[in-house]
């Protein structure tokens, strides 16, 4: 007999793991559901299995009233091209078994689509087999990210892809977006879909009441960039855009804080390249992030130019907002806009180097009083479309009641 109220969260991500659906799942067991969650052994960013972790085929665990089950995980995903697709399709076989012997007992079935839609395979067959209600919370869009990714587009392949996230949409009561431009993209898929904008919220862990700056930042002007470094990040044109800067002030920093695959060859890059002023401060937990960017002058959001990225907002963006520093964005499209027409800070090309220069300096030239102008309009833009409180009442009604 199925449980009242109760949901099974599918995601190769959670605690220990920092992602938004840590909080969400928090949030409605705290309102009364019945909350479990089916996923992996935590490995994320570092591609190694988590400290006092083990990598078994299967086990349960409780983490604030949550139950967990695990599944195994391959790891070298960070190594080739061919380790991740596998670990992709790892998590997608074990977790389909876990699927036929716990997924009879939840009413409702929620995926947390960051990464991989093949995520979804085992939330498709709970409902085949058992009937639950599935619906889906879909913060990268396919196949488009797989190709911006720099997989391959084939005829074959692309068939099969469209034929796999076609199948999925249509399996979903809702589909929840975190940005707005991915609607007609799934609409291309499944027209009557019904499609509900939930945008990421400002990670709740942040906490800015009384904050100092992060003792190991530079004095000067600190440009900091925080998150995956990874290839679609553009950091390489990031640096090369700070190195064009005059070489005559050097209190100008830029940081880049976070750990991925791209870290090592943008060491490299500055080494080989003589750059200076760059600090590279590696991974560091959310919690203390708010030190950071309380130490910082100017916030920096970047994608390379592909056509999806400018649909996405990256989850930064909403802690950046929290903080209330000025936002540089080196991107097209949505976030562009929105720091544009909210006037939150200033945007760049991202091919563009001499015009992420530019962009660099106009931020050393704005005048103080100025970049704190931006600050509060970071605030009303945070209240109005990024409210926390809001977003998660609106994917509670939508899928308990």
């Amino acid at each position: 007999m199925k449980k009242n109220n109760s949901v099974l969260i599918i995601t190769e991500r959670f605690y220990p793991e920092e992602f938004g659906i840590n909080d969400l799942a928090q949030a409605w067991q705290a309102k009364g559901y019945e909350v479990a969650v089916l996923t992996q052994a935590p490995s994320y960013p570092f591609d190694r299995v988590y400290e006092g972790y083990k990598n078994k085929l299967f086990q349960t665990e409780k983490w604030q009233g949550i139950k967990i089950y695990r599944v195994f995980s391959l790891m070298g995903y960070k190594k080739g091209v061919l380790l991740k697709v596998l670990n992709y399709l790892c998590f997608a076989f074990f977790a389909s078994l876990a699927s036929l012997f716990i997924g009879r007992t939840y009413d409702n079935v929620f995926v947390y689509h960051v990464g991989p839609l093949t995520q979804a395979i085992p939330a498709v067959l709970i409902k085949k087999i058992f009937g639950s209600k599935l619906y889906i919370w879909t913060l990268d869009i396919w196949p488009d990210t797989v190709y911006a990714y720099g997989f391959r587009e084939k005829a074959i392949s692309r068939k099969l892809l469209d034929w796999f996230v076609k199948t999925v949409y249509k399996n979903c009561e809702t589909v929840f977006v975190s940005c707005k431009g991915f609607k007609q993209k799934i609409q291309n898929y499944v027209p009557d879909a019904r499609i509900i904008f939930s945008p990421q919220w400002a990670p709740n862990e942040l906490n800015f009441d009384q904050v100092t700056p992060h003792e190991s930042l530079k004095e000067g002007f600190n440009f900091t960039f925080a998150g995956n470094v990874g290839t679609v990040q553009n950091l390489e044109n990031i640096i090369r855009g700070f190195a064009l800067l005059p070489k005559s002030n050097n209190q100008i920093n830029l940081n880049i804080i976070g750990d991925g695959s791209n870290l090592e060859p943008l060491k490299n890059i500055v080494k080989k390249e003589n750059i200076t002023n760059v600090h590279f401060w590696g991974r560091r937990p959310l919690k203390e992030m708010p030190k950071w960017f309380e130490g910082s002058d100017v916030l920096i959001i970047s994608l390379i130019d592909e056509p999806i990225f400018s649909l996405t907002v990256p989850a930064k963006f909403q802690a950046y907002l929290a903080s209330g520093k000025p936002i540089y964005c080196v991107m097209k499209g949505e976030v562009a806009d929105l720091v544009t027409n909210n006037e939150i800070g200033f945007v760049a090309q991202p091919d563009d180097i001499d015009d992420i220069r530019s962009g660099f300096e106009k931020f050393l030239n704005t005048p103080k009083h100025e970049l704190q102008a931006f600050g509060s309009n970071m605030k009303s833009l945070l209240a109005d479309e990024y409210d926390r409180n809001k977003i998660i009442q609106q994917m509670t009604e939508e899928v308990f009641m």
